[in-house]
């Protein structure tokens, strides 16, 4: 028995090795240094000290070199586990491959009844909530954060914006963000971010407008949400705006925010400001090089993609499957079969990537629009994801090009036999019976449309005039400047017809038509550019489908009759028109 002297000496010195053992793990740096820690600490009998035993969870479960197996087997020799203990846990967890865990602890500590959650539990389960789309949970933690008096905090609202825009409740999310008593960036970052993730690009940049009209500022992260919706709808003008904004707020320096620049910039079609942004940043990563390599690739400039990635190997950067992606696809857009065979081989034998399914419909795409259907076909036999319907489609694609309807059929009959047949894949084989003059082939697609009540994909295209993005579906009558934009087109249809234009029957030459209609969304949005905007102006579209041969041919001429540059993003690669000519030689 120690006397109260021996005891209070005791004490100092158990409170002197434990300071020195906090000290020791608040310099740890890795997980090999904390196991030779956390046996001294066993030997030295402090393993159950609440300060020690919450830093060695902590570091497992949240470090970048931890270990999320060794914070399991910690956790449960925690004596009466406090609140940061199971948030760190929780937190750990949230951001693995195995978000759903985190939500497992959750309840767990909810069960247990000892400790209440707070801002960090809320936010982290909320994250996994977002991350394993748990609907569900993401409402029953909203009722546990309304109960617990926690809903207007700044942290756990904005978690909880994402939580249920992350499981498809857009609306729910900006109904919470409406309500919020004051919102701070961090907010509106995210309201941003969600409408971005979820495809809602025109609602990521309207908020973009009420938040300049609310005089919030702007940081990284604001930038490379809306540069992202910018680069999707093809609102370049706006994004000129974001590079400003970026150069007055010093944020040139930040990588994302060049980055997201760079793609910005080659997604609207401009590839001479996306080369500037790239030679004016201090530091790139592989997403850098990427963005460019990826850019020239969908711009059917294989030589230029080539020549980056050659450039790429000289730094010490090394390439991802995404670089030959973009080489592939400029490869396949350029006709470069040998140089795109040799690069499919180069990343598995160089740096050992394993092609994707990606990779592969790029070599069958390669070989199908060079002509040499039967190696496409024979790629798609040897490939280990045959039955993918993505590798069929592209064949049939290259068909319709060559307008091979033997092989095309047998490209059709695999997608049946996946179930995975479409309306435009009906609507591309039977315009390859077209082009091959088989009249039994077309009637046996336009059967088979009706009926099993086929529906076509709605075609759709959006041109950007000033700072505000327009769209339009085929026939659309929707616009206030509708009567303005008709009264142009049949103005432009009569020029180009002076010079060759005849239009074609469009019953399946357009996936997303219907009928024999003249007006199709792309023919609408450059009526309304020309009408909009002045002489010489560069006209930019983005569509969501292939573009039509009968649209190709119009537009082709339109460049040429009002000596307009017209720069189309179709569902495939970037077509540049000039001078009555496009930069695709009509091979897409």
């Amino acid at each position: 028995m120690l006397s109260p002297a021996e005891a209070r000496i005791y004490d100092v010195v158990e409170s002197s090795k434990a300071k020195a053992i906090l000290s020791l793990l608040q310099g740890c740096n890795s997980f090999k240094r904390l196991r030779k820690l956390h046996a001294h600490i066993i030997t030295t009998g402090l393993q159950h000290h609440p300060a020690i035993s919450t830093k060695l969870l902590n570091f497992c479960a949240v470090s970048v070199s931890g270990c999320l197996a060794y914070a399991q087997l910690l956790f449960p020799r925690i004596h009466n586990p406090q609140t940061q203990d199971w948030n760190s846990i929780i937190r750990g967890f949230s951001q693995s491959p195995f978000p759903l865990r985190a939500i497992f602890y959750y309840n767990d500590m909810l069960s247990e009844a000892r400790e209440t959650p707070d801002t960090y539990t809320f936010s982290f389960v909320l994250r996994a909530c977002e991350r394993v789309k748990a609907e569900r949970k993401c409402r029953e933690v909203h009722g546990s954060i309304v109960r617990t008096g926690y809903e207007r905090d700044f942290l756990v609202c904005t978690n909880l914006i994402k939580g249920y825009a992350g499981n498809g409740l857009i609306e729910t999310a900006r109904k919470l963000f409406d309500e919020m008593p004051e919102r701070d960036l961090v907010a509106w970052n995210s309201m941003i971010s969600c409408y971005s993730q979820a495809g809602l690009h025109h609602e990521a940049l309207k908020t973009w407008e009420v938040m300049r009209n609310e005089n919030v500022g702007v940081d990284g992260f604001t930038l490379v949400g809306l540069l992202s919706s910018c680069a999707h709808v093809g609102a370049l003008n706006i994004g000129v705006q974001m590079h400003r904004l970026a150069c007055e707020k010093g944020l040139l320096k930040n990588t994302y925010v060049g980055n997201a620049l760079i793609d910005m910039y080659a997604k609207c079609g401009s590839l001479d400001d996306a080369l500037f942004v790239f030679n004016s940043m201090q530091k790139r990563d592989v997403y850098t090089w990427n963005s460019m390599i990826v850019g020239y690739g969908v711009h059917g400039c294989g030589d230029e993609a080539i020549q980056f990635f050659r450039q790429m190997q000289m730094t010490r950067i090394q390439p991802n499957s995404i670089t030959f992606l973009g080489l592939l696809c400029g490869c396949s857009h350029q006709g470069l079969v040998e140089k795109g065979v040799e690069y499919f081989n180069f990343m598995t034998s160089k740096y050992n990537i394993k092609p994707g399914i990606k990779h592969y419909g790029c070599l069958v795409d390669l070989f199908g629009r060079a002509g040499k259907l039967e190696k496409a076909l024979e790629v798609i036999r040897t490939c280990p994801s045959q039955k993918d319907p993505v590798l069929w489609r592209t064949l049939l694609g290259s068909c319709k090009i060559h307008k091979n309807d033997k092989i095309g059929e047998i490209a059709m009959n695999n997608l049946i036999q996946l179930g995975a047949s479409i309306a435009g894949d009906c609507v591309l084989l039977a315009s390859i019976y077209v082009g091959a003059n088989n009249a039994d082939g077309v009637a046996r697609m336009r059967k088979m449309i009706k009926s099993q009540g086929i529906r076509t994909t709605p075609g759709w295209s959006w041109i950007e005039i000033g700072n505000q993005v327009h769209k339009f579906v085929v026939d659309d009558k929707s616009h206030p400047d509708t009567n303005e934009i008709y009264l142009k087109l049949r103005e432009t249809t009569h020029l180009v017809s002076l010079i060759g234009y005849a239009e074609e029957d469009s019953r399946f030459s357009c996936a997303g038509c219907s009928g024999t209609s003249s007006y199709h969304s792309e023919k609408l949005a450059i009526a309304y550019g020309l009408a909009r905007t002045s002489a010489g102006t560069c006209l930019r579209i983005v569509k969501n489908l292939r573009v039509c041969r009968d649209c190709h041919t119009f537009t082709t001429l339109v460049s040429k009759a009002f000596n307009r540059e017209i720069i189309v993003r179709d569902r495939v690669r970037f077509h540049h028109f000039k001078d009555g000519l496009c930069s695709c030689k009509d091979y897409w």
